[in-house]
């Protein structure tokens, strides 16, 4: 049976990178203008929410959204969701109206075109260097001092091994957010890894349900603070995954 759905699955992950880059293509002398200034930021993302919305949308992905509370305008917000697959970042666009900026691995400026954008709008780390690593911070301050939202994937990487519910949290979120005393919003996505994972042979299109939880505030919050903060990031994340895992094999 999975023999047959091999060449699904092959249709299926090039129709989805051929989609991601050759969007680009035509916006591109766009693209180049809104990237080119910090100050023309707000413009470059509402074409790249535009543009993860058409990603979604070609792939079949209908997003269903649950907010816990509405995000008010005038704060600034670390975003933290779990990452799990190819789709995370366009879900991320879909979902957050306001402008933010992400923190990503540089590994992914590889990709053609799309990583020539990405490395010109995100906040890179290279996490083998110390040196990166403390560069990413200093730009992440940077950038919530002029009003921006951070978006940072606090596992950092996504886990080879896909039973994983939810792999260990890194501590560079909650520092900053600490230090900036900006509320902290757990995201849960809980269905890109069986939507898009890494895995090749494996996806399909259907619904993306994603819960916007309520923030958990960081005034008066010291750095000592950051694996208490953090430990309460993961347990809200944890269990709302395990807890929809759980009903779903219930329900099988």
């Amino acid at each position: 049976m999975k023999i047959i759905k091999y060449p699904f699955y092959i249709i299926w992950k090039c129709w989805f990178l051929c989609w991601v880059i050759l969007t680009l293509i035509p916006i591109f002398p766009v693209l180049i203008i809104v990237t080119s200034s910090e100050k023309l930021y707000p413009f470059f993302f509402k074409i790249a929410r535009a543009w993860a919305n058409t990603i979604l949308f070609v792939m079949g992905f209908k997003i269903v959204l649950e907010e816990d509370q509405v995000l008010e305008k005038e704060k600034s917000f670390m975003f933290c969701p779990n990452h799990t697959s190819m789709i995370d970042i366009m879900v991320m666009l879909s979902v957050t109206k306001n402008p933010f900026v992400f923190v990503g691995k540089k590994e992914l400026t590889k990709i053609p075109i799309f990583g020539f954008f990405y490395k010109r709008t995100c906040i890179l780390v290279d996490r083998g260097d110390t040196k990166s690593r403390k560069a990413v911070f200093d730009e992440a301050r940077r950038r919530m001092s002029d009003g921006l939202d951070i978006c940072i994937f606090p596992e950092g990487l996504v886990p080879d091994d896909e039973s994983i519910i939810l792999n260990e949290f890194k501590s560079g979120a909650f520092r900053l957010a600490i230090e900036h005393q900006i509320p902290i919003v757990p995201m849960t996505f809980y269905d890109c890894k069986k939507r898009l994972s890494y895995t090749f042979f494996s996806g399909s299109p259907g619904k993306l349900r994603v819960k916007i939880h309520k923030f958990i505030n960081t005034e008066g919050l010291v750095l000592k603070d950051c694996n208490s903060i953090k430990k309460q990031t993961f347990d809200v994340i944890y269990n709302e995954l395990a807890t929809d895992l759980k009903n779903q094999k219930k329900n099988t």
